[in-house]
């Protein structure tokens, strides 16, 4: 019977880089989407960007077991059989959930995917706790950290309310003081709007990439002894101000001198940042489980008790990762986003969204839609009775797309968005992020960075006339999907952990193993 538990490792070993597969798949939206969506610089030199942002990011990953840091429930009311029952159906549920998305090409989150699948397992090997001891089905909240999941539902509304509000304000206000001719403004312009860009993407980087890492813990002399971690949280206005005079006037010299063209340079920048941020925090939603699974089994196995009544104490503490398998699994993350092409397909739904022209509609409007897109006619007429009509025609302007005379005999496709837009979907993305993480507010990278893409079109006009109720109906159709995610996760879970009870899913560890 022992044996079960290392088929039960090895199984949970191979369900970890599967799960790393499917994750990435899904999650490379929250990097490639701007700088693919520009076309700023090529696509193998996206790829190498966002690969090496995984790979550090993997290496400076906070390394710890996440998934019992987070509380989800409280394993020491469970014995190591009932904990491994549940590790086992979240690995199970997490893989088939994700490649579904990936399969039909829409972004979710992994981190509300596996909350969610942590919480329902738990419920239901809770619920089977309490029928054979006789218990009050009441008592499940001594088993489960109930305030995560309303925590993450919080997170699910204040992230789409939010990234879309301030992706539309902030992408408004650029375009009206750049315009699509941004390369003619002055240079002082485009240095000013990269000072500020690469301000808050490179305080990103330290704050929601390095923030959680060892390496943050450390006292240092250059910051007067404490350690980066107090710094970051406590200097925000002063490094703000510093960064963004030392990137500005380094900006302008790069545009006077060097001939650089910044904004290619804010994607390049912003497009590491995200994918090491990703690979920094989201590893362990992939690794943790297995890692605790392991811990568990390692613990279990020299108590020299049964399963059945080995407490699961042990979880409740912080328990660190060895950095070669941080490493590998940053090497597998890096392999994934090469070769896959669901992640290729989870990046179109964005784009698509987002495109600037005319593309092929994948989603049919639907009453919600076609509400909003009202609503949305009648506030723009109700502005145009509030501004003077010489403000309404400067604003046009500013507005107004340039043509681009193409040869009869050539085919040139266009990229979905321009170079200000892109930088403004990273900078927002990252601002955004950077405030939730200092704040522990429990935004997600997914749905932050879809919503912030999906506000800077709207301001940007992409959705046009016609084009609109199709587009809003696919930004619903995704959100829907966000909570559909977690419904599904937590049912799932809840049953794979009601049939492995049952022993109705032993075979499938030979099939894995075999």
């Amino acid at each position: 019977m022992d044996n079960i538990y290392l088929l039960m490792i090895v199984a949970l070993a191979v369900l970890a880089i599967a799960d790393l597969v499917v994750g990435v798949s899904n999650d490379a939206v929250n990097f490639l989407n701007s700088a693919i969506g520009s076309k700023a610089i090529s696509f193998r030199t996206i790829m190498i960007v966002a690969s090496i942002g995984i790979a550090v990011g993997a290496v400076f990953s906070s390394g710890m077991m996440e998934v019992a840091r987070k509380g989800i429930f409280n394993p020491g009311e469970f014995m190591f059989s009932e904990i491994m029952i549940i590790f086992m159906a979240v690995m199970i549920t997490d893989i088939l959930l994700l490649d579904f998305f990936n399969t039909i090409g829409m972004p979710t989150s992994t981190t509300v995917s596996i909350v969610f699948e942590l919480l329902g397992a738990a419920v239901a090997m809770a619920l089977i706790k309490i029928a054979g001891g006789g218990g009050d089905f009441s008592e499940v909240v001594n088993y489960i950290n109930t305030s995560k999941a309303s925590q993450i539902i919080f997170g699910i509304l204040l992230s789409v309310v939010v990234a879309f509000s301030i992706g539309a304000i902030v992408q408004w206000v650029s375009r009206l003081l750049l315009s699509y001719d941004f390369q003619k403004k002055a240079v002082w312009v485009g240095a000013l709007f990269s000072g500020i860009a690469l301000t808050a993407i490179t305080y990103f980087i330290f704050m929601k990439g390095l923030k959680g890492t060892s390496y943050a813990k450390q006292s240092f002399d250059i910051i007067g002894g404490g350690t980066m971690k107090d710094f970051l949280e406590n200097q925000v206005l002063s490094i703000v101000l510093v960064s963004s005079i030392i990137w500005s006037l380094l900006s302008y010299i790069l545009i006077v001198f060097a001939k650089t063209n910044i904004y290619k340079l804010i994607i390049i920048v912003g497009t590491f940042a995200l994918a090491l941020a990703f690979a920094g925090n989201d590893l362990v939603n992939f690794i943790g489980v297995p890692v605790a699974a392991f811990n568990a089994y390692t613990e279990w196995s020299a108590s020299g008790l049964s399963a059945a009544s080995f407490p699961m104490d042990v979880l409740a503490s912080k328990v660190p990762t060895n950095n070669w398998l941080l490493f590998g699994a940053g090497m597998v993350m890096v392999i994934t986003l090469w070769f896959s092409t669901k992640a290729k397909d989870v990046v179109k739904t964005s784009l698509d969204l987002s495109n600037q022209g005319d593309t092929k509609e994948r989603f049919q409007p639907n009453f919600l839609s076609r509400g909003f897109v009202r609503f949305a006619m009648g506030a723009s007429k109700v502005t145009s009775f509030i501004l003077p009509i010489s403000w309404q025609d400067k604003i046009e302007q500013q507005f107004e797309q340039p043509v681009i005379k193409l040869a009869s005999n050539k085919v040139h496709e266009l990229p979905a968005f321009d170079l200000v837009r892109a930088a403004v979907n990273l900078m927002v993305a990252a601002v955004l992020i950077s405030i939730a993480t200092s704040y522990k507010l429990p935004l997600s990278t997914t749905y932050v960075t879809f919503m912030v893409a999906m506000g800077t079109s709207l301001a940007d006009r992409a959705w046009g006339a016609e084009s609109a109720v199709y587009r809003v109906a696919g930004v619903l159709n995704v959100i829907g999907g966000w909570f559909l995610t977690a419904l599904s996760a937590f049912s799932a879970a809840a049953l794979v952990a009601y049939l492995l009870n049952l022993k109705c899913l032993r075979q499938f560890l030979f099939i894995i193993i075999y």
